[in-house]
């Protein structure tokens, strides 16, 4: 659910990271910055410098965690079917 007025401080830094994976445009609309990425961008760098954190680009805040999600290499198992669990 997107926000109905722009975030900010550390509440915006999370929703950031909640939705990075999605990319900037998607984060903006979320955090309440309706179109706005460059108003994002800026008050998201803001929040984490506040916070000691820097960064460079919304990229960033994906975790390892997230990032380890995305990683699709290997073979799925699953059964046949529902009933076969």
């Amino acid at each position: 659910m997107a926000a109905s007025s722009p975030l900010t401080g550390v509440v915006l830094v999370d929703c950031a990271k909640a939705n990075a994976k999605s990319g900037p445009a998607i984060a903006a609309r979320q955090c309440g910055y309706g179109d706005d990425v460059e108003a994002f961008q800026t008050a998201l760098k803001s929040a984490c410098t506040d916070m000691g954190i820097a960064i460079d680009d919304l990229s960033e805040l994906i975790s390892q965690e997230q990032q380890a999600w995305s990683v699709k290499d290997g073979m799925e198992v699953a059964p046949d079917s529902p009933g076969d669990l």
